[in-house]
């Protein structure tokens, strides 16, 4: 998971890129990087760490031009504390490339073969971001026919590009002194989202990014998504070209962007990020009510932020007083994207604070959005009972994940799950809990493409069947053992 954006505009973009990174901060705070193109010329600056700690006025100042692109980062692939992993990436031939990427290649073995044997390319990262701009390079100087880049050229090579790589990928890339180019894996897994304004002067003014509330912070009209398998070209003029790329597309996004990951002011393949969770409470409201014994909760509370909504819609359809438990510390990062077990334990503590009085003697229903390691769940169901509950039922809008997600999330050790290999009643043993409630899978789904023109989610953490075809219980194996080593 991490945060894309890039933008073509008649006046400097450096401001606008730094603007929409803080916007999607929340998708990966392990390191940022903003690069601009003037002219033919390239300026980069990439750091460790958060946006507002990244960047200096000297950096600002330095990049100029009226085309860029930005990225935050949630390291998948790749060591979070390396700064040479990164992103943006840079090759200089053809013409020099620079390229963003959110998702998870997952034919990682043979690209890292064919790129040093078959295209003679070298890699300096554990990045698959830098595979994927490499296979772009190769792919674009081949296609390359005459004394100029055409946007048909481009497009052949990113139709090359999605012959030889498997996984999600969403990403922009500049090329010099020709434009930027934005592209999104045939299922289209990971979100992107394309919009327009006019300048003062009425030209066009272009961006792509990875949610929508980007666009609406920065004024641009929401033009659509881009399609799966979908290459745009916006050339440094505004001229804008588009061309579908992949054999047989399908529109499969990923569910735990409306689950956890996205902002809920976003809307994504026409999906409202905030009702889908009002709708994942109603359903999940219903299996509360299935499996858990009348008159054993008294209030109903969330685990702020992201589970608020569902949280709500499960107080409105028992019947059961809606309450604020659990106060946040704001200056805390999410506990999802701590990049080990004992930072993760070690951040609930500083993020969240149990308010006594609002526990005392009482039988709480906690409401979740999702559960994965359980950590976290496992310290804020002992912060309840010594605030004073008489009786604690945990509940996740989300199914069990059992399950390695390999399409960008850091799910990638089965054994880390906490529902891998566990019936419910075991996990809530685990988490010493007086009852455990999970969504269903069909009602998340349900909740999730009510009333849009989506058929079918990326599933793959709650059910283990993979989109992309490829991911056998090897490759699986494989991942958890590089992951460990």
């Amino acid at each position: 998971m991490c945060g894309i954006v890039g933008i073509v505009s008649t006046a400097l973009v450096n401001q606008q890129i730094y603007d929409s990174l803080l916007l999607l901060q929340h998708r990966g705070q392990d390191s940022t990087g903003i690069a601009t193109m003037d002219g033919s010329v390239f300026h980069l600056h990439k750091a460790r760490g958060q946006v507002r700690e990244a960047y200096r006025t000297r950096d600002m100042r330095s990049l100029i031009g009226n085309i860029g692109l930005g990225h935050v980062r949630y390291a998948t692939k790749g060591a979070a504390e390396r700064e040479e992993e990164a992103q943006p990436f840079y090759v200089n031939a053809p013409y020099g490339i620079i390229l963003i990427h959110n998702g998870n290649l997952t034919n990682t073995r043979e690209l890292d073969r064919d790129l040093f044997k078959i295209d003679r390319r070298h890699t300096n990262s554990k990045s698959d971001t830098e595979m994927l701009l490499n296979v772009l390079a190769t792919e674009l100087q081949l296609k390359i026919h005459g004394s100029d880049l055409t946007p048909d050229q481009v497009f052949d090579a990113v139709t090359s590009v999605h012959q030889r790589v498997e996984g999600s990928y969403t990403s922009i890339a500049l090329i010099a002194g020709h434009g930027l180019l934005a592209f999104r894996d045939p299922f289209g897994i990971r979100p992107l989202v394309l919009g327009k304004r006019q300048s003062l002067e009425g030209a066009d003014e272009w961006i792509v990014a990875s949610e929508s509330l980007v666009l609406e912070n920065g004024d641009y009209e929401i033009v659509r998504d881009v399609d799966p398998g979908e290459a745009i070209f916006i050339t440094q003029n505004g001229e804008l070209y588009s061309r579908q790329c992949a054999k047989n597309p399908r529109l499969v996004p990923c569910s735990f962007e409306y689950v956890y990951l996205a902002r809920p002011d976003s809307v994504m393949s026409g999906i409202s990020v905030y009702e889908a969770r009002l709708r994942m409470g109603d359903r999940l409201a219903e299996t509360i009510a299935k499996y858990t014994p009348s008159g054993d909760i008294d209030v109903v509370m969330p685990i702020p932020d992201s589970s608020r909504p569902a949280a709500m819609q499960v107080a409105r359809q028992l019947g059961i007083e809606y309450r604020e438990g659990f106060f946040k510390n704001r200056y805390v990062g999410r506990t999802f994207i701590m990049p080990g077990q004992a930072q993760r334990k070690k951040s609930v503590r500083q993020k969240l604070n149990a308010m006594g009085t609002e526990f005392k003697g009482k039988n709480v229903l906690i409401v979740d959005d999702s559960i994965v390691r359980g950590t976290t769940s496992k310290e804020i169901v002992q912060m309840a009972r010594v605030a004073g509950a008489n009786k604690v039922t945990f509940t996740s809008a989300a199914p069990p994940v059992r399950y390695s997600h390999v399409y960008g999330i850091n799910m990638p050790n089965r054994h880390e799950l906490i529902a891998f290999n566990r019936t419910i009643p075991e996990i809530s043993s685990e988490l010493s809990t007086d009852h455990m409630v999970y969504q269903e899978v069909a009602d998340l789904e349900a909740a999730i493409v009510e009333g849009s023109g989506v058929s079918e989610l990326e599933l793959s953490c709650f059910t283990g069947e993979y989109i992309t075809g490829t991911v056998t219980p090897e490759y699986l194996d494989w991942i958890e053992r590089t992951q460990s080593s």
